[in-house]
């Protein structure tokens, strides 16, 4: 196969921060998707449906005139969440899920959830009106291996969590284990995987082995190469639990390439053309237009793009800017550490 065309495709993970950082991302993600599920984790988060509805308002504001790119919103679940703010905010078709992070999981987390028993009337709400969770699938115990934080994460925390409310659908964010890829294939229809671009490429030896590589680390970190594997076949399996969500997550070069540098790799520019490189490894160019166009619209309760985008194989290896200019600096553009033939067509 040398050329594919699919629907355009949605990101179900997203970051695109604000200010300036957004002006200068956002069009990266504008050219190939259609929708994304944009992260809240601002500073401050935003919490609140007038929030959400601010940030839709910046984000549409940033979009380049002449491009079609539809923010999908989401809530930033705290021990203070009103619920009836949430199914507010829901009714009105204003927010597309709630994001759950554990307190100090990932970046600008330290707002989310310590005791989770504060959270469950909020988690109830969403089950009865059928509004998906979306969950940052990590312990943060210091006492736990971070390479077994997701694993433990599901038998602590998810299992139970589901358990307990029974209907609430949840989205398992970011998965990098087999672990992860066995629970989601153990529930049914109200439990969806999203899986990144660079957790199809990286292992963990591409982090540390030989020297360290901060645009490589990323939280959840990549994982020993078994896990990988599992990842690569569940994306390219065709089944409709497993769907893509970048986690595309700029962070200007000087807060990467220092001694405390941000977790986050920065995929927006070049994922197509990326996975369309995985998906004909694994002989599954059939099943990529489900994994980045169909499974998770389906999971969202959205109807599929009707545009359309192509991508074709050609003789010379894509190219695309080593950085991206922000606001704040540069932002590396994710380098999978070899040629990618396949382009997006214009």
């Amino acid at each position: 196969m040398t050329s594919i065309t699919l629907r355009r495709p949605d990101d179900m993970h997203l970051h695109l921060r604000d200010g300036a950082m957004l002006a200068a991302v956002l069009p990266e993600t504008a050219r190939h998707f259609a929708r994304a599920l944009v992260m809240p984790n601002l500073v401050p988060p935003v919490v609140t449906a007038r929030e959400a509805a601010a940030y839709r308002d910046r984000i549409r504001a940033a979009l380049p005139e002449g491009m079609a790119f539809d923010p999908l919103m989401t809530l930033y679940l705290t021990e203070t969440t009103d619920p009836a703010d949430v199914a507010a905010a829901a009714a009105s078709g204003l927010v597309t899920a709630v994001k759950l992070y554990p307190a100090g999981a990932t970046t600008n987390s330290q707002s989310g959830v310590r005791d989770f028993a504060r959270v469950q009337g909020v988690l109830d709400r969403m089950a009865e009106i059928g509004l998906p969770l979306c969950v940052h699938g990590e312990v943060t115990d210091p006492d736990i291996d971070i390479f077994d934080r997701e694993a433990v994460f599901i038998d602590r925390v998810l299992d139970p969590l589901r358990r307990r409310t029974p209907g609430l659908r949840v989205v398992m964010e970011h998965i990098t284990t087999r672990d992860a890829v066995d629970y989601a294939r153990s529930a049914g229809p109200d439990l969806g995987a999203t899986i990144t671009t660079h957790h199809l490429i990286l292992n963990r030896n591409h982090i540390l082995a030989g020297a360290i590589r901060p645009h490589y680390y990323c939280l959840p970190v990549a994982k020993r190469e078994r896990h990988r594997l599992a990842l690569r076949e569940a994306a390219t399996s065709g089944e409709a639990r497993f769907f893509l969500g970048t986690d595309s997550a700029p962070h200007p070069d000087a807060r990467k390439e220092q001694a405390c540098g941000c977790a986050g790799c920065f995929t927006a520019t070049n994922t197509m053309p990326i996975l369309a490189h995985v998906f004909e490894e694994m002989c599954a160019m059939d099943r990529l237009e489900g994994f980045v166009a169909l499974h998770g619209a389906a999971f969202y309760g959205l109807a599929a793009n009707q545009a359309r985008l192509s991508l074709s194989k050609r003789a010379t290896a894509a190219a695309w800017p080593e950085k991206i200019l922000g606001g704040a600096g540069s932002v590396t553009v994710f380098n999978p550490g070899f040629p990618v033939y396949w382009h997006v067509d214009d």
